[in-house]
């Protein structure tokens, strides 16, 4: 990824992060991990680092994991100080049982191997150790759009291009196989209407026309009519997220 294309990302993630159902997303997923005052956590995945951020805020000493330099730089840009360690979620940098937490949120859906991960997880955690997941299902994107069977066709190709797209549905299983106890699992929908997501949906659509799904024509249709909706403030983005918790 171009270092235009991962400021664009960043750019994008800030806005889908600042809206109140994620905000309510990742303070939930902090109360789930239920961690005192002082031990340590680690968010896998970290991105540009706003849950380290958060966390440590709430008085824990928050680890950062990201396989990206480019986005640690930003992370250490912005929570200078902070715990920001380059590392794979199947290779974490942290101690047998060096953390009370862990955490993971839009991570799974790229890993090839998910009971590796969570083998991992196992590792790093401490006994008793809390795990929380969140991820969105790829072939459930839920959009508004005055053509049903081209939107279902663009989402489905979309997800066909994700290593592991439908791996949060999975999320209980894999926590089970794992040796995880007290498995918890819900689902919260988040509502996105804001013009700022259109790149999200115009995104879809062009992965779509890439793998050959849709023709470039098929696609300038359905971008302009998103487009339209977003301008005239009727853009329709659902999107269950599952979140999941267990106990080491």
């Amino acid at each position: 990824m171009s270092s235009e294309q991962q400021e664009s990302l960043i750019r994008l993630l800030d806005v889908a992060d600042a809206l109140p159902d994620a905000v309510r997303l990742r303070a939930g997923s902090y109360e789930l991990l239920d961690l005192p005052y002082g031990s340590a956590v680690v968010d896998v995945g970290c991105g540009a680092g706003r849950a380290v951020g958060e966390l440590a805020e709430r008085g824990v000493r928050a680890i950062g994991v990201d396989v990206s330099e480019q986005m640690l730089t930003a992370a250490r840009d912005r929570w200078p100080g902070a715990d920001f360690r380059l590392g794979d979620a199947c290779d974490l940098p942290v101690a047998d049982g060096g953390v009370a937490g862990y955490r993971a949120e839009k991570v799974f859906h790229e890993l090839a191997d998910p009971g590796k991960a969570l083998a991992e997880a196992r590792r790093v955690l401490s006994p008793g150790g809390r795990i929380v997941l969140i991820g969105q299902d790829w072939d459930t994107f839920v959009i508004d759009s005055d053509d049903p069977a081209l939107t279902r066709t663009i989402v489905h190709a979309r997800a066909d291009q994700v290593t592991n797209p439908r791996a949060a549905r999975s999320y209980r299983n894999l926590l089970l196989d794992a040796g995880f106890e007290d498995v918890a699992l819900e689902v919260r929908t988040g509502v996105f209407t804001d013009a700022m997501l259109l790149p999200m949906l115009t995104g879809l659509a062009g992965a779509a026309r890439t793998a050959g799904a849709i023709t470039p024509a098929q696609e300038a249709s359905w971008v302009a009519e998103q487009t339209a909706r977003a301008q005239a403030g009727r853009m329709f983005l659902a999107l269950p997220l599952f979140v999941a918790s267990a106990k080491r």
